[in-house]
């Protein structure tokens, strides 16, 4: 018997022919024939040195890009490390000026450094070999130095503006010699506008790497304009606080408060206001003691740019210092247990003398920033990504990339928190970082990657491990001259089946390995066999029922007719199988108020029959024949129901609706036709009829966000979550569309799509014509997307470690297996893998994922998903390869998950804690020893500060009483089921400044995004927001008239009708642009956005700026700096 595979595509590349994999690895040139090796062996610029001796040829060059963190092992806020004394001037970032120093590839050193030195910390020096030294007197330095930006100035020249002489230099004429070994007097801050030294011309660096070329013109982006909101400061208040006095408690640090000065000009559009700025500080982040800029007695002072503080501007208002993530005015004393000296790791190496810092906010430009490590990722990792190499870390999922898959999954079907796990549970434990997958087995493909190819092995089934089930895969083994093969998950061996015989090579390899999908690729199908199957028949194709509530709300808003109208349309898009011409999916029509109908739409009928259930009580199906059809089989008689059903209850008055034996007849209806599917339901008010599943208002919004709030986000009744098992059983899936004026309790008559798979869509205060054309195409998208019917899912992994939680829309009726009347495209399950076992080094670790489904046109078949991971004793080797995006994706799920049992504050403390743990064992751990005042973060985590902070403050986790209870619930069910991709830009709003698009390039694409903070924006922009579920495009008041006419058609902002929720169709290229690019952001969401227009200084610009996520939120919510000054606090808690 001759198996064979369909559809004939190729399914893989032998690896002679395959290109070579993408690592997260610097573009400088490599080695011939490392493209192959593990990460981290041949690469010595793509980890750390720290875990290794130095390699010999990667020498320091400024890492920065941007102003923005390096790519590189760790990142590192704080005073450099210690150097060895009288060995000349710690480097700085020094505008690459040493063409003696060989140049470092762009991904930087081992560790990003941030911030002048502390003043008020004090330890001995320590004199360490692996410590930053200065270079020796002749020729390159011969080891890199771990810790530092930049480089040395040569010793023959001037240091650069804010650096210190050289030792062996006399200080300047302005500074008595004494004061080089003598701390200024206790409160005294040293002189703030100090000239130049005599015999010491000053060089201004450059901003390092800038990578839009050019300096700044004179004047350039010195202020900025004011910010819609902010005024300039009043009189009196303008002046610089005296050096004893602390700043006024409780004002949050800002920037960007002064009016620019005349001769001044706002950056151009599309630049970060800090960009450029020639004598911007190169280091900030002093270890959160987020002090000011580095100035050394008998160096030059660099003056203060960019609005904080200086000659040519008044301070910011309520500037605030921090010291070690506490606010402090410069003479504070030092802390208890602080010397009030500090000259830790990597502080200038003259322990007698102390470091002056000016103190002043910390500059969130010198943060890790998404959007450059987004940027960064696009550009070191786009192109092929090959998967054959066991626990190789994927791209960002912002990354565009093509997948070759040699032998493990696609990333788009399965991401892992980590790709190293940890062979001990110990090991784990003590990181804090979970081992989670988050799988989402339908996932689209990008174009130039085949769709998963369908093996058949007709009679046989599937061939499988004999103890386990494992199904065959690359990781099976043959041995026995081919007559056996061993499997990687548990090592049992099993008997080949004669009819899949095939002899090996002299490698140990079948000869047929490259014919045969499942022995090469990570991802592939099989076709089941009737063992398979329900009842061990093979299914028949599934069905859509339409269920529509026909009561007044319905009627009067205009969704009856609407979606009567659009039918024909709507079902002219049931999914086509792979391989198939067209659809077999047959569809069926409900209607129900406070009764139920159902349709009679044979194609031999002149007419559709109505029959109607009055006993809602005992829900029954009163038709067999003609209520499940195709739409082309009855075509005319749908067309004719389509126009009945909006005359027969045009006049209804029926405002008491049932909901619960609506869903309950669709169900019975599936059953009685012996058919899977989904029901998509319409429903416009809270079940309060008499009837099973009737509700009562507890709408109370007031409790959110207390430790109350479990009573209104938890199920008032069990008779949807009973519903929903009984759907599960039948193989049908629910997606209930909602069209609410008030309270509908979302919480509990969402259950029914919770254990089904299925999803919620909502349109509170729907009217046709505002919301029709969004509604529609979200029917369209809903019903014509990849999905799975009738499913179970199981997750296999290799000895040692097991599945044990799981997060998503699903039901489970025993520990190990996921059922789901369906599943789509877009949503993805959270499964947490613990050990039961150690596991050893040279193994790694193998997870399958089976997913045994019906396809849309009745196929029964196993989709197949296989990963490898690699094993580590080191926690260096965890914090190595960690994908931040899933782990985000994960607390995410599990956190919306407990919201349900525990005392909110309680999950959201647990959040903070287990980030500070995960974050507190690497400095601890697999960082080198610095000063405490540093906070140093692993390079993949650098913005797990960020993204936690946004996790806290996002809707789903903190939505409090200026949001309702629906709404909460929303997007509570929303979280549990997004893949990576979406929860990313829920997280992480995607900010995109429209004002600077190019209309004339083709094709039009999405303009780059920039920081989610308004600091970021201009008043002359226009900006569009979204995170999937709310679109918003801001208007600000300055916006150029020709700009305005062309996309708005008015000629200034105020004339702009902020109340629409479309653009208008101008016939001009740049409108054209504009709607190609909100098009193109609502295609990759899978929920069609509504555009909402705010314009600056209006009512609705503070929801806008409730998703400018790195600033201090309206309900007081931390700032990204705030949050990452308690989170370097909380880090030296448990280190101390």
């Amino acid at each position: 018997m001759n198996p064979q595979f369909i559809p004939q595509q190729p399914f893989a590349v032998p690896p002679s022919q395959g290109l070579p994999p993408t690592h997260r690895m610097s573009p400088s040139p490599s080695p011939q024939g490392v493209q192959n090796m593990p990460p981290g062996i041949s690469k010595p610029n793509y980890y750390p040195n720290k875990y290794g001796p130095p390699p010999p040829e990667t020498s320091l060059q400024n890492p920065m890009h941007n102003s923005e963190l390096p790519r590189s092992a760790q990142a590192q806020f704080g005073p450099p490390p210690q150097s060895q004394p009288n060995l000349g001037p710690p480097p700085m970032s020094m505008p690459n000026q040493r063409p003696m120093m060989p140049q470092h590839h762009q991904n930087g050193p081992d560790s990003s450094q941030f911030g002048p030195p502390q003043s008020q910390l004090s330890h001995p020096p320590s004199n360490k070999p692996d410590m930053m030294q200065g270079p020796p007197m002749n020729g390159p330095p011969s080891f890199k130095p771990p810790n530092q930006f930049g480089q040395a100035p040569p010793l023959n020249q001037p240091p650069p503006m804010g650096q210190p002489a050289p030792m062996n230099q006399p200080p300047p004429m302005n500074h008595p010699p004494s004061s080089m070994n003598q701390p200024p007097p206790m409160g005294q801050v040293p002189p703030m506008n100090q000239p130049p030294s005599m015999n010491q011309p000053p060089l201004v660096p450059q901003q390092q790497q800038n990578t839009f070329g050019g300096p700044p013109r004179p004047n350039q982006y010195q202020g900025q304009p004011p910010m819609g909101g902010q005024f300039p400061p009043r009189p009196g208040m303008g002046q610089p606080p005296l050096p004893s006095q602390p700043p006024l408690m409780g004002q949050p640090p800002s920037q960007f408060n002064a009016p620019p000065l005349p001769g001044q000009q706002p950056p151009l559009p599309g630049q970060h206001p800090n960009q450029f700025m020639p004598n911007q500080l190169d280091n900030q982040m002093q270890g959160l003691n987020l002090g000011g800029q580095r100035q050394y007695p008998g160096g030059p002072m660099k003056s203060p740019m960019n609005g904080d503080g200086g000659p040519h501007m008044p301070p910011p208002l309520g500037q605030q210092n921090y010291i070690n993530g506490q606010g402090k005015s410069p003479m504070y004393p030092p802390m208890p247990g602080q010397s009030p000296m500090m000259s830790g790791p990597g502080s200038y190496p003259q322990p007698s003398y102390q470091q002056q810092a000016q103190q002043r906010r910390l500059d969130p430009d010198q943060m890790p920033s998404p959007i450059q490590v987004m940027q960064d990722d696009q550009r070191s990792r786009s192109g092929v990504f090959c998967t054959n190499q066991k626990g190789l870390v994927p791209p960002l999922v912002t990354t565009k990339f093509v997948v070759q898959d040699q032998g493990n999954a696609s990333p788009r079907y399965v991401r892992s928190t980590m790709y190293n796990v940890p062979i001990t549970q110990d090991l784990m434990k003590q990181t804090s970082v979970p081992f989670g997958l988050v799988i989402s087995p339908m996932a689209r493909t990008v174009d130039q990657e085949y769709t998963p190819p369908i093996v058949n092995f007709g009679e046989l089934g599937p061939v499988r491990c004999i103890r386990c089930k494992a199904y065959m895969c690359p990781y099976m083994q043959f041995i026995d001259s081919g007559r056996r093969f061993q499997c990687l998950f548990c090592k049992a061996a099993t008997e080949v089946p004669a009819e899949y015989f095939q002899h090996l090579d002299h490698t140990g390899q079948r000869m047929d390995r490259y014919e045969r999908p499942e022995l090469v690729l990570g991802t592939y199908e099989f076709m089941a066999t009737k063992d398979y199957c329900r009842n061990n028949t093979f299914p028949k194709p599934p069905a859509v029922i339409f269920v529509i509530d026909v009561s007044y709300n319905n009627v009067k808003s205009g969704l009856v007719n609407l979606l009567c109208a659009q039918m024909k349309d709507i079902i002219k898009n049931l999914p086509i199988d792979q391989g198939m011409e067209k659809s077999n999916m047959k569809v069926g029509f409900i209607t129900y108020n406070s009764t139920v109908h159902f349709y009679n739409i044979k194609g031999t009928l002149a007419a559709p029959q109505m029959m109607v259930v009055g006993d809602v009580q005992d829900m029954f199906m009163p038709l067999l024949d003609g209520f499940l059809c195709t739409p082309e089989e009855s075509e005319a008689v749908i067309d004719a129901l389509m126009q009945q059903i909006p005359l027969m209850f045009g006049d209804t008055r029926e405002t008491e609706t049932v909901l619960l034996p609506a869903i309950l007849a669709g169900l019975e209806a599936l059953k009685a036709s012996d058919c899977t599917g989904k029901l998509l339901v319409f429903h416009s008010s809270l079940p309060i009829a008499e009837a099973p599943g009737k509700l009562k208002n507890r709408d109370d919004r007031k409790l959110l966000g207390t430790e109350k709030e479990r009573s209104v986000l938890t199920p008032q009744t069990n008779a949807y979550n009973q519903l929903g098992q009984d759907c599960v059983g039948a193989g049908c899936c629910v997606d209930l569309f909602l069209f609410n004026n008030a309270y509908i309790d979302i919480a509990t008559i969402g259950q029914v799509a919770r254990y089904t798979g299925g999803e919620v869509y909502k349109y509170t205060y729907f009217q046709a014509d505002i919301d029709g054309d969004r509604f529609i195409t979200d029917v369209i998208t809903n019903i014509s997307k990849p999905i799975a019917f009738d499913a179970i899912m199981r997750v296999r992994t290799s000895t040692g470690i097991r599945p044990t939680d799981f997060y998503g829309h699903f039901f489970m009726s025993n520990t190990t297996d996921m059922e789901l009347a369906a599943i789509d495209c877009d949503k993805a399950v959270a499964v947490e893998i613990k050990h039961d076992d150690k596991l050893t080094e040279e193994e790694g670790v193998y997870v399958q994922i089976a997913l045994l489904y019906t396809s849309c046109s009745g196929q029964r078949r196993l989709r197949i998903i296989n990963l490898s991971l690699k094993t580590c004793s080191q926690m260096a080797d965890l914090y190595r390869s960690c994908d931040l995006d899933t782990l985000i994706n994960f607390f995410a799920k599990q956190a919306v998950y407990k919201l349900l049992e525990n005392n909110p504050k309680a999950v959201k403390d647990n959040i903070v804690s287990r980030a500070a743990q995960i974050l507190a064992n690497y400095r601890k751990n697999c960082a080198s020893p610095s000063s405490a005042g540093q906070l140093i973060l692993p390079e993949c985590m650098k913005l797990m500060p960020l993204y936690v902070n946004c996790l806290l403050r996002s809707d789903a986790l903190s939505g409090g009483s200026d949001m309702t209870v629906d709404d909460r619930s929303f997007v509570m069910q929303a979280v549990m089921i997004m893949d990576v991709p979406n929860s990313v830009t829920y997280f992480y709003p995607r900010l995109v400044p429209l004002h600077d698009i190019q209309p004339d390039q083709e094709p039009i694409e999405v303009p780059a995004p920039i920081r989610c903070s308004v600091e970021k924006m201009v008043d002359h922009g226009v900006y569009l927001l979204e995170n999937g579920i709310h679109m918003l495009l801001w208007i600000g008041l300055g916006v150029n008239p020709d700009f305005c006419q062309q996309v708005f058609g008015v000629p200034s902002p105020i004339q702009i009708d902020v109340d629409k929720v479309t653009l208008p169709k101008l016939d001009n290229p740049l409108a054209h642009a504009i709607h190609s690019v909100i098009d193109q952001i609502r295609v990759e969401r899978h929920r069609c956005m509504r555009l909402t227009l705010v314009r600056q200084r209006e009512k609705l610009e503070p929801i806008f700026k409730h998703f400018l996520v790195e600033d201090r939120g309206l309900d007081s919510s931390p700032s990204y700096v705030d949050f990452l000054c308690h989170m370097h606090k909380e880090i030296r808690t448990i280190l101390s």
